[in-house]
């Protein structure tokens, strides 16, 4: 009978001995050549950076995918690639410049091949032969590699069923019908960064499937007459593009994406009326260096000479080019970084399912009634405004020089949910101000104002009044505003009045006072029930104010201020909920730390506590103590051995010597007692 020890034995060795067969195993199938362990599933292997001359012999014939950037290859010759399953193959960044005409001709298979980054401006005829062979091949990459217009027609050629093709970073410098002429089937298409000045008619409009066309960083002066009816995105930024125009001719486009920006435009891009436009990106342009009127003036007087078309229909002689707009379904406009001084109201108007739009640095001053339709008749009578924004919540007009956003202009605005006013110079109304007796004083008080009523704008959810030197906050600024997030910061010396943020409690979640010079005392705020991220750094705060334990706080900064230490009964209510404390940029008593490991009890994580400095017993600045304040406290306080001055040694000398003097003299009178007694 076999004990249980020896059952054990008997199991262990048993396994050792499999383990042992399955080494073997993989090592009786280690290639030598390769340097790699062969595996029945292995479909991928990558020699990235390996500094390879040639291509690896004895690779697995069921590769599907190889990945040979980022080495030395100059050549590939006919016996390279004997890898008929092979898919996906990747010869970027190398120093590729001499294909043999049967290089791939054991690759039928391969459906991507990424040639970016080589010198395939050498040897094009063969070259290019040797790619005629791939007649399954879906993706194309021959970027930066060189190439002039003739070069990328001769490796386009034999590419029926290309789908996706990249040119980028060529020199190319003119574009023509023969380019596609034999990849009718290309669905993407980036020819960004070349040299392209000019597109011959009937280049791209065969290309029934293109849905993806990039031309940026190219030198393309104007688009006159755009018919890709079938592509969604289209990117012409970065060129030199003065107008973008499309003729009329009832035809529905498919565009959706049209990126014009950093290009030269004066006008808005003029588009067919049947579109889907959804995107439209104008930043860095020069949009709005014409006034309004002259602008749509000029647009349409250039739309007449482009197209031919000298006579006006009826609908067209009682509007504007730009009428059209009404029927796009807009929803993200960037118009940042143009020259507007005024609003284009009337035109903007149009986008009536616009939801984003970004005007910031532009030159705006005022946003004013007089800018829309409607305001007061010659009567003196109030008109509600007939132009809005019905479907627009995020309004960006951060960096202008914005003093007055008119009372009836927010009113145009009925979703807004967002406002950026972020480095203006706006000055938030005091509400009391704006309650006039009837709506003749409202419209008196609207034009004559210089400043922004927040009052009563209940879609608003978060607003950013960050750098727009206010130096008074009125009470009630903000009632019935029920605002979520409130950047406050950076307007220096600002005065919160007593109940300046009164209407907020239990709304705002997100306040930063951050960067106004602010002292304890000038802090006012309400108990906000509902706030989670509080920002008060950079300021002279020597006291974090207890009103804000009645916040549910999970973010608080009190960088750069005086504090000195933390009052430890709000420390511990603020970590009921607490996350991230950001604490450098005070300078705290480095032996009193309560508050810290109150903190650390609750795991409160102070990313910058390494960072922190704090002030030692003999007033020395002293930085990354605070994580370990116990031991340097314990030497701090620790008695300590002074050398004895010369007063004291004077005293401890005399007292010594009196000790003695006393001794001696008892001893004496032993002795003689003792003496006595003997005789």
């Amino acid at each position: 009978m076999i004990r249980p020890t020896e059952t054990t034995f008997s199991l262990v060795l048993l396994l050792v001995l499999l383990l042992y067969c399955s080494l073997s195993h993989s090592l009786i199938q280690f290639n030598t050549v390769t340097g790699r362990i062969h595996d029945d599933q292995q479909e991928t292997t990558s020699w990235r950076f390996r500094n390879l001359s040639s291509v690896p012999e004895g690779l697995d014939v069921r590769l599907r995918e190889l990945d040979l950037s980022n080495n030395v290859i100059r050549h590939i010759n006919s016996q390279s690639l004997g890898l008929p399953s092979l898919l996906r193959l990747d010869l970027s960044y190398n120093q590729l410049e001499i294909i043999s005409e049967g290089a791939f001709r054991d690759v039928a298979q391969l459906q991507e091949l990424n040639l970016a980054r080589n010198a395939l401006s050498h040897n094009v005829d063969s070259n290019s032969r040797a790619l005629g062979s791939l007649h399954r091949l879906r993706r194309l990459d021959i970027s930066m590699n060189g190439l002039d217009d003739d070069a990328a027609e001769l490796y386009l050629r034999d590419k029926s069923i290309l789908e996706r093709l990249d040119l980028t970073g060529n020199g190319l410098t003119r574009l023509t019908p023969k380019l596609f002429a034999e990849s009718l089937s290309v669905t993407s298409v980036r020819i960004e960064n070349n040299l392209i000045t000019a597109i011959e008619e009937g280049t791209f409009e065969p290309l029934k499937e293109l849905k993806i066309l990039n031309l940026a960083r190219n030198n393309l002066v104007y688009i006159c007459d755009f018919k890709l009816y079938q592509v969604k995105l289209l990117n012409l930024s970065r060129n030199s593009i003065e107008f973008f125009v499309t003729r009329e001719d009832g035809h529905p486009y498919e565009l959706e994406i049209l990126d014009l920006s950093f290009n030269n435009l004066l006008y808005f891009p003029m588009v067919p009326k049947t579109n889907r436009l959804r995107y439209l990106h104008l930043q860095s342009n020069m949009v709005g260096t014409l006034e309004t009127d002259t602008l749509i003036s000029e647009a349409d007087s250039l739309y007449r000479e482009l197209t031919s078309e000298d006579e006006v229909n009826d609908a067209a002689a009682n509007s504007n080019i730009y009428s059209n707009w009404r029927l796009m379904p807009l929803v993200y406009m960037d118009l940042s970084s143009n020259h507007f001084r005024s609003l284009p109201v009337e035109t903007l108007s149009h986008l009536t399912s616009l939801v984003t739009l970004n005007l910031s640095k532009n030159c705006l001053q005022d946003i004013s009634y007089n800018t829309t339709k409607g305001g007061s008749g010659h009567d003196g009578g109030y008109h509600r405004p007939s132009l809005t924004f019905p479907s627009l919540r995020y309004l960006d007009l951060q960096n202008n020089g914005l003093r007055q956003l008119s009372t009836f202009f927010l009113e145009a605005l009925p979703n807004i949910e967002t406002l950026n006013l972020k480095e203006n110079s706006v000055r938030p109304c005091d509400p009391k101000d704006q309650l006039g007796p009837s709506e003749t004083t409202r419209v008196s008080l609207n034009s004559m104002s210089s400043c922004v009523s927040f009052w009563n704008i209940k879609t608003l959810r978060s607003l950013d009044l960050q750098d727009n030197g206010i130096k008074t906050l009125h009470q009630n600024t903000f009632e019935r505003t029920p605002l979520v997030s409130l950047n406050l910061a950076s307007n220096v010396d600002i005065i919160l009045d007593n109940g300046a943020l009164e209407g907020l409690q239990s709304s705002l979640q997100s306040l930063s006072i951050s960067g106004n010079n602010m002292t304890t005392s000038a802090l006012s705020l309400p108990c906000l029930k509902a706030l989670r991220r509080l920002n008060m750094s950079n300021n002279n705060v020597d006291v974090v104010p207890s009103i804000i334990s009645c916040s549910p706080l999970t973010e608080l900064d009190v960088r750069n201020n005086g504090l000195t230490s933390m009052n430890e009964s709000l420390v511990d209510r603020l970590s009921l909920d607490l996350d991230v404390l950001y604490v450098s940029g005070n300078s705290f008593n480095c032996c009193d730390t309560k508050w810290l490991k109150a903190l650390n009890r609750e795991k409160v994580k102070i990313p910058d506590l390494d960072r922190a400095v704090c002030l030692s017993v003999n007033g020395t600045l002293l930085t990354g103590l605070l994580p370990n304040h116990s031991l340097h406290c314990s030497l701090e306080l620790s008695p300590k051995i002074t050398e004895p001055n010369l007063g004291q040694i004077i005293i401890i000398i005399l007292f010594v010597s009196i000790v003695l003097i006393t001794l001696v003299v008892f001893v004496k009178k032993v002795c003689c007692n003792t003496g006595s007694f003997i005789v």
